[in-house]
């Protein structure tokens, strides 16, 4: 017996706002000095600056190249790889 089929299944309807991450630079790349562990994400779309998260956010999420980076309703920021983000949100008109 498989310990999942008891479980009740869920289906997500959270709203959030989220774009596609094109680049990503660790602090200290390519640098000689110790870095803080941020990193700054670039997005892609040129309506959008990149921006620096905090070492605590790249040690969590693990972002990669390809993937979103998202933002909750309640402020909350993480980070979704690609193959589950588009396979549970779809874009709002």
């Amino acid at each position: 017996m498989n310990a999942f089929a008891e479980l009740p299944e869920y289906k997500c309807h959270k709203e959030v706002w989220a774009l596609k991450i094109a680049k990503i630079v660790l602090d200290g790349a390519g640098e000689d000095r110790e870095t803080d562990g941020s990193a700054e994400i670039t997005l892609v779309g040129t309506a959008f600056a990149p921006f620096r998260v905090d070492r605590d956010y790249v040690r969590k999420h693990k972002p990669e190249v390809g993937g979103y980076y998202v933002v909750y309703q309640d402020g909350y920021k993480s980070f979704s790889p690609r193959e589950a983000f588009e396979g549970g949100y779809t874009l709002v008109p």
